[in-house]
């Protein structure tokens, strides 16, 4: 992925498989932008483990713990370095305002389809660009498909979008994607396409060649 121009890196990680890997990771790629991604695997029992996570340089933790542990985030972000980004614990504006509130983060993460579209969205950028909590454009299936791919990258086009999207190329996940133009990668970036409104068309002929 490095070759193909892609500027950060995201591990997942779980309790033993951790501190090793991010060590053989920075032995060989010292200074490459990297974050990962625990999907609540760590509980505040774990915090002197993950205060050693702040060895390594992190961009940031992603869901360290349990989805509605916004307190012990809190508690957890108070004694790390490494800045916590909100992934699971994120579907509506009122978590954002309660992470924001309880200092429950210093980073949030975006999924177009989790947080119910781009209306709330662009409700969830505009809060925490206010509160001064940069945001990431965090993808998933369901921003892995053409459409949900276009509309992820215009969001993220957004001035409060500080960290490289998750959405990548087309190439990444399908043979022929059903959008035109496809989303093509070229030295890290994506550009976007300037017609109305994302830019993409449905590319009808493709699904036409896998119907039974």
């Amino acid at each position: 992925m490095l070759d193909e121009g892609y500027q950060r890196i995201k591990l997942k990680i779980k309790p033993n498989q951790d501190l090793h890997i991010l060590e053989k990771v920075r032995e060989h790629f010292p200074d490459t932008p990297l974050m990962v991604d625990a999907n609540a695997a760590y509980t505040l029992k774990d915090i002197e483990h993950l205060k050693q996570l702040d060895q390594y340089n992190l961009m940031m933790i992603e869901q360290p713990l349990a989805h509605d542990d916004l307190i012990d985030h809190a508690e957890l972000q108070a004694q790390i370095h490494t800045p916590i980004c909100l992934d699971e614990s994120i579907n509506t504006l009122a978590d954002v305002k309660a992470a924001i509130a309880l200092k429950s983060c210093k980073v949030i993460s975006i999924k177009l389809a989790k947080v119910g579209g781009i209306t709330n969205a662009i409700a969830i950028h505009d809060y925490c660009e206010h509160h001064h909590i940069p945001v990431w454009c965090g993808g998933g299936m369901l921003e892995a498909g053409g459409v949900g791919r276009a509309q992820s990258l215009a969001l993220a086009t957004l001035p409060n979008f500080q960290f490289p999207a998750d959405p990548g190329a087309s190439n990444r996940y399908w043979h022929k994607d059903i959008i035109t133009p496809e989303v093509e990668v070229h030295d890290g970036y994506v550009t976007l396409p300037d017609q109305p409104g994302i830019g993409y068309e449905l590319n009808l002929s493709a699904p036409q060649k896998v119907l039974i």
